[in-house]
């Protein structure tokens, strides 16, 4: 018998690996990411199709979901990509991907007759329970930071859909492994074994508490909620957790016992000093331009209790988080990989941790969409222009103005899209398309070369003119620059390719 197909979005993600891996010999899995399959140790299996394709790019998405449908549909669609950080700031990303990804997966899934539609999404999108009470699966997403927002309104839209599509929606506990990979408790960690001034430090009266669950027990989860999915209902909420907290004074108990020192003992500072020192410390980090990991907004959660009841679930699906996987049981692992291997243990938590201040990829970013006209103009000005053209853009002045810059548009959004995701692929997958379809119009292929060379040039040109690039000559290099370069290579690479000989490169651009 054939396997069930299972479409994963956000597959390159900490619980998107290994849900391929656990899955992978029971369903016949098409993995939706923005990186590729060898640059995030995703597994590679018979089972396993991959897909490098951006949620909030219709085009790339339109590609994958088309091999879909030619090859044979899809029974359940799992839907983690989403967009998160601890900066507590509205990012742009929340709306782009979390919201306009979403309702653009879920545009493409109208007619793939699915059984179900699993919509991933978190405990920390709602708010905290008053005191002595819990979490359940009736509790609203009514969190108000962004992340909760987000998925709210992801929540809310799944209902303009009923229609076609069944769907569930699942509410994840803290992720975390034996190597930790949750960044909050990480930097935890990290502080009370540093031996520095703030080691022993604990925010009010040390009884602020989540849920934690191992990411070894997702797999077992999706595989109940899968085979169990005709019991839940239309849009019904299940809950992936323990029905207990870890507060942090049990934390801190728990490192230090594993890490020998269990005398240390913490010292409680009431919240409002608390406040204080955060509002203090991130103020330092600005002017420096090295923000810490805590920031203001976290302080408003101190001594909160984050307690789920998720027994409903549990028997619904005829799922039961395992003891020995909870976090009471699991630090001493955790601590055994930091002082075994520390290079690993560095490694994977920093892959883990959200930078928390404006990525220099993300300043970038908004320079090319602050001066996109700009740049256009110059572009359509050196291309088309008769001074520049008959010496180095020949084949350019056979088409019209309103093609070429209708070009300069496309190409301009694939490196908004690496620049911003960071993936250089997304933009290298669309220089081998064009470089196909140049090659079969006769460009000359220097003619291509020097046209996005030049883009590469006026956009620095264009940057140097703004204060807010004044700092970002390295950054550019690397998440633009480099970008284009790359893109380029394919360019030569495909010429080769299909003109048989190789390409003698011509750098310089005048004109």
């Amino acid at each position: 018998m054939s396997l069930p197909r299972l479409v994963i979005t956000g597959a390159s993600g900490f619980i998107g690996r290994r849900l391929l891996d656990g899955l992978k010999e029971r369903f016949n899995i098409v993995g939706l990411a923005r990186r590729s399959q060898t640059r995030c140790r995703a597994p590679v299996h018979d089972n396993i199709s991959w897909f490098q394709a951006d949620i909030g790019d219709r085009e790339s998405l339109a590609t994958a979901f088309r091999f879909i449908r030619e090859t044979g549909g899809a029974d359940f669609v799992l839907h983690l990509a989403a967009h998160y950080d601890f900066t507590g700031e509205n990012d742009p990303e929340y709306r782009r991907t979390n919201v306009e990804g979403l309702r653009n997966v879920l545009e493409q899934c109208r007619d793939l007759d699915l059984e179900r539609f699993v919509f991933v999404s978190s405990v920390a999108a709602c708010q905290f329970p008053e005191h002595g009470m819990v979490l359940n699966e009736k509790s609203p997403p009514d969190g108000d930071h962004a992340y909760a927002v987000s998925k709210r309104l992801g929540e809310e839209m799944l209902a303009e859909f009923d229609d076609c599509i069944p769907s569930c929606i699942v509410r994840l506990a803290a992720i975390f492994s034996d190597w930790c990979e949750y960044a909050p408790l990480y930097i935890f960690i990290e502080t009370w074994l540093s031996g520095s001034w703030n080691a022993r430090i604990l925010g009010g009266r040390g009884q602020s508490a989540i849920p934690y669950l191992h990411v070894r027990e997702l797999t077992p989860f999706v595989r109940r909620l899968l085979a169990n999915h005709e019991r839940i209902g239309q849009r019904e909420v299940v809950i992936a957790s323990p029905n207990h907290t870890v507060d942090h004074t049990q934390l801190f108990e728990l490192v230090h016992r594993y890490a020998g020192s269990s005398e240390a003992s913490p010292v409680f500072i009431p919240a409002p000093l608390a406040r204080i020192g955060v509002w203090g410390r991130d103020l330092v980090g600005r002017l420096i331009g090295n923000r810490p990991f805590e920031r203001p907004w976290m302080v408003d959660f101190i001594d909160l209790d984050l307690a789920v009841d998720a027994t409903y679930s549990q028997e619904l699906i005829d799922w039961h988080p395992r003891q020995r996987l909870f976090m009471e049981r699991r630090m001493a692992f955790l601590i055994d990989h930091l002082r075994s291997d520390p290079i690993e243990w560095q490694q994977r938590n920093q892959a883990a941790l959200k930078e928390v201040h404006l990525r220099p990829n993300l300043r970038i970013y908004r320079l090319l969409e602050r001066h996109q006209d700009a740049i256009r103009s110059r572009f359509l000005e050196l291309v088309i222009s008769d001074a520049g053209a008959e010496s180095n853009f020949p084949s350019y002045r056979r088409v019209s103005p309103q093609v070429v810059e209708w070009r300069f548009t496309v190409a301009l959004r694939h490196i908004l899209n690496s620049v911003r995701t960071k993936e250089r692929g997304l933009f290298l997958a669309y220089c081998r398309d064009f470089a196909v379809k140049r090659f079969e119009e006769g460009f000359d292929v220097l003619e291509v070369v020097r046209a996005l060379k030049g883009l590469n040039q006026i956009a620095l040109d264009v940057f140097s003119e703004d204060p807010d690039a004044a700092d970002l000559e390295e950054a550019l290099q690397s998440h633009f620059s480099m970008t284009i370069e790359f893109g380029c290579d394919q360019i030569f690479e495909i010429y080769e390719d299909l003109g048989g000989e190789e390409v003698n490169e011509e750098l310089e651009i005048s004109g």
